[in-house]
């Protein structure tokens, strides 16, 4: 049944985009981001709807779409770049099958990335492509963070819609994107038009909002406090009363730690002492591993290069011996072909150090826009100059979605660090949408400097008129 819904579900948006071609890229974006075909097991799966959703979106945009505003940003060309590169990577790989089957993937989800900003023209569609970004991954999240609340989860073992601990199930990539996304869904319980912001949307945006914040809870996944950690100062930059929410943050957090499982505290315990968690341990010897091998091979060994390293650190173990007295021995583990567990280093193991300036590029280019966006058009919303786009400025809505995207990315930046996410279609799109509304800022202020060329030289003509025709 959940196979047919999910395959009808599709079909009715495909269909619907004969009408609106822009509902196909959204559709995209809701297929690129659940992953229905590993949902189902007989229709979705058969059928290349991904394919078949790419291919829509774009014959689209290239039949329907207006290009007059079409902007091509720096960050663009970034991607173009690094997209490039990557294919030269792939081509030299250390491992030719295993890049070729992540290069499948990566490419797909960077020309997306690509395109999906040239769509992104009006507020309408910038809303538009956040809400299904929101709400796609919010389907994920609510059915963990019900299983989370019902006595569920656990390390590796809380179970979504996929059996399947990778992609965005995997249990800290999800809880990464969980946590980057809430200034997000608080900016439509502010700013939202497509779902007009009253009673029922705060309380389905706030009730998400909890959702997302069990999703570390029920994965067990240090990555997730971390993260909350982080959003919890960032967002004090817009927080009036600093101190109260200071406050009454750590009351929040006191009052839950009851409720916390044992297993919980167990797994958190390790984020100050790594020596002695296995899996804490391996990640810093594959860093140490990365940084030899891009010593010796500074431009990269393709994707899954990381299947070539192996290596032996020691672990104390702890031992008891008698009631009061623990003794400590170190033993050698020998571990090989281990994952990166950091975008950084898997960026710099497969594209060298020129694909991670690239990839650094990118996302400080991000930081910065977006702050260039939040202070300008507060400032706008607060003088309402009226510039030729009088109802874009005074609803304010720019500045609050440009700190929402900058927060979610500063999330994704600290978070990136202790899981292998650099490619992650979810975070890419996160790209696009700021590139969207960085594009769609540029062009309204390139129309509301025109408009007052415009008047200028028209007062201009009227005085020149006025004296000439004044009596001498």
């Amino acid at each position: 049944m959940i196979d047919l819904a999910l395959f009808l579900f599709i079909m009715a948006l495909l269909a619907l985009g004969t009408r609106r071609p822009f509902l196909w890229v959204l559709t995209y974006i809701y297929i690129d981001i659940l992953t229905p075909q590993r949902i189902g097991w007989s229709i979705t799966p058969a059928l290349p709807l991904s394919l078949i959703a790419f291919c829509a979106a774009f014959a689209g945009w290239l039949a329907v779409d207006s290009k007059r505003d079409m902007r091509v940003g720096v960050r663009q060309g970034l991607m173009v770049l690094l997209l490039a590169y990557a294919f030269l990577t792939t081509g030299w790989a250390d491992f030719p099958e295993d890049a070729a089957h992540k290069w499948g993937w990566v490419w797909k989800a960077l020309v997306f990335a690509i395109f999906l900003p040239f769509t992104l023209t009006t507020r309408l569609r910038i809303e538009a492509a956040a809400l299904v970004m929101v709400l796609t991954a919010g389907a994920i999240i609510i059915n963990g963070g019900l299983k989370t609340a019902l006595g569920g989860g656990g390390y590796a073992s809380l179970y979504l819609f996929v059996n399947d601990n990778s992609g965005i199930y995997e249990s800290s990539t999800l809880s990464t994107v969980a946590i980057a996304i809430i200034p997000l869904i608080l900016w439509f319980t502010r700013h939202g038009t497509v779902f007009l912001p009253d009673w029922r949307v705060k309380l389905f945006g706030y009730a998400l909002v909890f959702a997302c914040l069990l999703i570390p809870v029920g994965t067990e996944a240090r990555t997730g406090l971390v993260c909350i950690a982080v959003l919890a100062l960032v967002m004090l930059r817009d927080a009036k009363r600093r101190l109260m929410v200071l406050m009454a943050g750590g009351v929040l957090g006191l009052a839950a730690l009851p409720f916390l499982p044992q297993t919980f505290y167990d797994r958190m315990e390790t984020i100050t002492g790594h020596q002695q968690d296995m899996s804490a341990s391996t990640r810093v010897a594959v860093w140490n591993w990365t940084l030899d091998y891009v010593e010796a091979n500074p431009w990269g060994g393709g994707f899954d290069a990381y299947r070539g390293n192996k290596f032996t650190y020691e672990l104390p173990v702890e031992e008891e011996a008698g009631e009061t007295t623990t003794i400590v021995t170190r033993e050698e583990v020998t571990d090989e072909a281990r994952a990166y567990h950091s975008a950084y280093f898997e960026v710099l193991g497969e594209q060298g150090w020129f694909g991670l300036t690239v990839w650094l590029l990118l996302h400080g280019l991000g930081l910065v826009q977006m702050e260039v966006l939040r202070r300008r058009w507060r400032m706008k919303a607060a003088l309402d100059t009226g510039d030729g786009d009088a109802a874009a400025v005074t609803d304010g809505w720019q500045a609050p979605l440009a700190s929402a995207l900058q927060y979610g990315q500063i999330v994704y930046l600290v978070g990136s660090l202790f899981v292998g996410i650099a490619y992650q279609p979810f975070v890419l799109l996160f790209l696009a949408l700021q590139i969207g509304l960085w594009n769609y800022c540029k062009t309204r202020e390139s129309a509301a400097r025109e408009t007052d060329r415009r008047a200028r030289r028209a007062r201009l003509r009227t005085k020149v008129a006025q004296t000439a025709a004044a009596p001498s």
